[in-house]
């Protein structure tokens, strides 16, 4: 049996997440392993892929991300309901840390570079990634209520990548589609190049 602090007023024993009232659950979706894939696209009603108002929040998982070419960072872009182009407009915020094996450089910083500011390019979710046989890059995307038709749709993400220059980098992202409308559809590609490997995970939270 695991011990789960609670708001530093106690404990609760647990043996599942799900056993915590208000956590809620996760509920896996759809996977697609990547193999020199141009892109990635989770489309909602399309090949057992939910992104509506079944669930609030939406979850993607990547795992073991390598890029054909080096120097590349995973990104994505959404579509609304019957949008085409993976184009809409947000804006976001990007900070990096990052740290060398040989213990330098080192660094923590705002990434003017990877932020929009009412952009309609593909946001990035991860560092540079390097393309060497043991160079990867990991994280996570949350979606938030994409289905609303009231509020922007927003997302928060983060990422561990392996850079070229053999450095951890550690990227976070957040941000919104400034749309009003449903978004339905979320496509990742490389900044360059082609997804040569990796898994890319859906989920729904209750």
């Amino acid at each position: 049996m695991s011990i789960v602090k609670l708001n530093n007023r106690g404990v609760r024993s647990a043996t599942t997440f799900g056993s915590i009232t208000g956590l809620g659950s996760m509920v896996f979706i759809k996977k697609v392993t990547a193999s020199s894939s141009a892109t990635v696209s989770f489309v909602d009603g399309t090949s057992d892929v939910v992104l509506d108002d079944t669930y609030k929040k939406y979850l993607f998982t990547f795992n073991n991300i390598h890029p054909e070419t080096g120097n590349t960072q995973l990104t994505f872009q959404g579509n609304v309901a019957g949008g085409s182009g993976y184009d809409e407009t947000i804006t976001s915020t990007a900070v990096l840390a990052f740290h060398g094996e040989s213990g330098s450089p080192s660094s923590l910083a705002y990434d003017a570079g990877r932020d929009q500011a009412q952009g309609t390019g593909f946001q990035d979710c991860t560092g540079d990634i390097g393309a060497e046989n043991d160079e990867c890059g990991s994280g996570y995307l949350h979606l938030f209520n994409p289905s609303s038709t009231t509020f922007v749709k927003h997302f928060i993400g983060r990422a561990s990548s392996y850079h070229p220059s053999d450095r951890e980098n550690d990227f976070f992202t957040a941000g919104y589609f400034n749309t009003t409308s449903a978004i339905d559809e979320i496509q990742f590609k490389m900044s360059s190049g082609d997804i040569d490997a990796g898994d890319i995970c859906l989920y729904g939270i209750n």
